[in-house]
């Protein structure tokens, strides 16, 4: 892919303030698109991006509503869509709560089908557009104490199929990645005797989400793809 594959990209990223949404809009501009980053963290000063937009709860439509149409006047248009927002707890069933299922769903599910619900008028005004969710490779086999989690980012993997299918054949096209294990300051204080070096580094993750926003991709839609690193 070459270095300015993304030039004349207009891309929101969710969850933007966070350490795989900096990392992706990072790898994003550098191949040459224009970014702005939504979180429902207060805005910060995020260097190489036209926008930081906080406060944003992707779980409200009008509220992200909103927040698409203000980026998208920033960026003089709305082409791509990544959906990193979403969050963890690692819960069994038995000791857990019903709170967590709710708290994820809206967390990791919700906040995407939210998302793309109101992007869409922007994106199929454009040539071409892309969607890419972050699911995880958890979606397709979970481990004990990951039911919430995986329930919910099965549901991002299933979103992510079936939009494509609606969409095909009006030029947006849908795709995820499936991460395991990401390789982050939270994940290394959390489990501090794992091997992190088998982990997926965030700008790893994110050259392959740049792929699939651009036209080197064209021809791939409704794929789930897995990036798992050595785990």
């Amino acid at each position: 892919m070459s270095e300015h594959s993304l030039a004349n990209r207009h891309i929101v990223v969710t969850g933007g303030v966070g350490t795989l949404g900096r990392a992706v809009g990072a790898v994003l501009a550098e191949q040459g698109a224009r970014v702005v980053l939504l979180d429902r963290a207060p805005a910060q000063d995020v260097p190489g991006m036209v926008a930081v937009i906080g406060g944003v709860d992707l779980t409200d439509s009008e509220a992200t509503r909103s927040a698409l149409a203000q980026a998208r006047d920033q960026l003089n248009g709305l082409d791509g869509l990544v959906n990193v927002a979403g969050g963890f707890r690692w819960e069994t069933l038995e000791a857990g709560s019903l709170e967590s299922w709710d708290a994820l769903y809206a967390m990791n599910l919700r906040s995407t089908v939210v998302a793309c619900r109101e992007a869409l008028p922007h994106l199929l005004r454009a040539p071409a557009a892309g969607i890419v969710n972050v699911g995880a490779l958890a979606a397709q086999k979970a481990g004990a104490g990951m039911g919430a989690y995986a329930a919910s980012k099965a549901g991002v993997a299933r979103l992510t199929e079936a939009l494509a299918e609606e969409l095909k054949d009006r030029g947006v096209r849908v795709n995820a990645v499936l991460p395991s294990i990401l390789d982050t300051p939270a994940n290394r204080a959390d489990m501090p005797d794992a091997d992190a070096t088998r982990w997926v580094p965030p700008r790893s993750l994110a050259a392959v989400i740049a792929f699939l926003l651009s036209d080197d991709a064209s021809a791939v839609t409704g794929a789930c793809i897995p990036v798992a690193g050595r785990v």
